[in-house]
């Protein structure tokens, strides 16, 4: 399974490619799936992604059901897509409640459907994965979402959903003849600032004061903070947190699916690619904020509390995570979905992608409709809401 790869994808090793899919990643090897993006994606790490299947947070219960598309050649896992049978559209940030209506209304069933995706997981990233000492990466990538179209024919989906695509797996979609829907984001960009008050600097007056006084405020309740990894946090800090986080979906009316053995299990496997901010108050942990990161970009993912003091929110889940990469290095911060509170605090609109392949007969033309009418009002959305950016014209 780790065997070279090199120069595989020549015109003569195309025929001696294998299509597998696989219900689960229990028994595949951890260092061949993860040498497809070089352990660079936190979610798309084998650790996260079968921790989620060992630690019961998909399944029946909730609605997901591995599909994982793998291709192999000369035994050797050279693609691979992470891959679900959804019965829900729970965890997946790109809402499809109307599309579900509509099926319905016309006496259809919409369920099951099968995502292209990371569960839980609204955070932009590769999804076609190919290991990049290949020939033919986008042969492989069109013939890894070839097969995950197949398999949903197979199953009776009413269609095959890429979610959360980059840009070049979009236009390989779009190629491929499948519908593109634009989503939107708020993220912060790492302009080389040297320390936070340079990232201040770069500011209008009125929306620096706002960030300084909202910092100030939580310093003159003593709150301090510390950061840990999952190579530094204890069973402890993961019990604690797994209670601020399910805490915070029951109060939202949310499922907490994670289980404090995920979080402790994937923070020992991913070591410092695991990040948790910890606000404490009299020596007592009163809030936590948990982030992943790659290389260039920390992602924020959850957060609790134990009681809701003024202003911790944004700091614990904004301003914390912007010194971090500050002093990482690290290009850019995506704090999660939605979310239009997090323009004055430095956070900007970007577009974000999905492609969708609908099997269902009679339904292509009408979501093809409903995603280009979307498109355009989300684009005049996004360029409405850059009018409010709370950067000096001159940054």
């Amino acid at each position: 399974m780790t065997a070279n790869v090199e120069h595989v994808m020549t015109s003569a090793g195309m025929s001696e490619l294998r299509v597998e899919i696989h219900d689960g990643l229990g028994a595949v090897d951890a260092v061949a799936w993860d040498a497809l993006t070089g352990a660079r994606e936190p979610f798309l790490r084998h650790a996260f992604l079968e921790g989620l299947e060992r630690h019961e947070c998909l399944g029946r219960r909730y609605g997901w059901f591995p599909q994982h598309v793998m291709i192999f050649h000369a035994g050797t896992l050279v693609a691979a897509a992470p891959c679900y049978a959804k019965t829900n559209n729970y965890g997946e940030f790109v809402f499809d409640w109307a599309w579900q209506a509509a099926w319905e209304r016309a006496g259809h069933p919409y369920y099951p459907k099968l995502v292209i995706s990371v569960p839980y997981t609204p955070a932009t990233g590769p999804r076609l994965l190919v290991h990049p000492r290949v020939d033919d990466p986008e042969t492989l990538r069109r013939r890894l979402l070839d097969a995950a179209i197949a398999r949903g024919t197979e199953l009776g989906a009413s269609g095959v959903h890429l979610l959360f695509c980059p840009e070049p797996e979009a236009a390989l979609a779009r190629d491929a003849g499948l519908i593109r829907r634009m989503g939107c984001q708020y993220h912060w960009h790492n302009r080389g600032y040297t320390d936070f008050d340079a990232f201040l600097a770069a500011l209008s007056s009125k929306k620096r004061k706002n960030v300084k006084r909202e910092r100030r405020r939580v310093a003159e309740q003593g709150i301090t903070f510390r950061v840990l990894t999952g190579a530094t946090a204890e069973a402890e800090d993961w019990r604690r947190f797994h209670g601020f986080y399910q805490d915070t979906f029951e109060k939202h009316m949310g499922i907490p699916t994670l289980s404090e053995a995920f979080f402790t299990g994937t923070a020992a496997a991913l070591g410092t690619q695991v990040v948790l901010f910890e606000a404490q108050l009299s020596g007592t942990t009163v809030a936590a904020a948990l982030c992943y990161r790659s290389h260039h970009t920390l992602y924020g993912r959850f957060w609790g509390c134990r009681e809701d003091l003024p202003d911790l929110h944004f700091e614990t889940c904004y301003y914390q995570g912007i010194e971090f990469c500050i002093r990482e290095g690290l290009a850019r911060f995506e704090p999660g979905a939605q979310g239009e509170h997090k323009i004055p605090r430095g956070f900007l609109p970007v577009p974000t992608a999905s492609a969708h392949s609908i099997l269902t007969p009679g339904f292509r033309s009408p979501v093809d409709d409903f995603c280009a009418r979307e498109t355009r009002m989300m684009e005049a959305h996004c360029a409405g809401l850059m009018l409010h950016s709370p950067y000096r014209q001159e940054s």
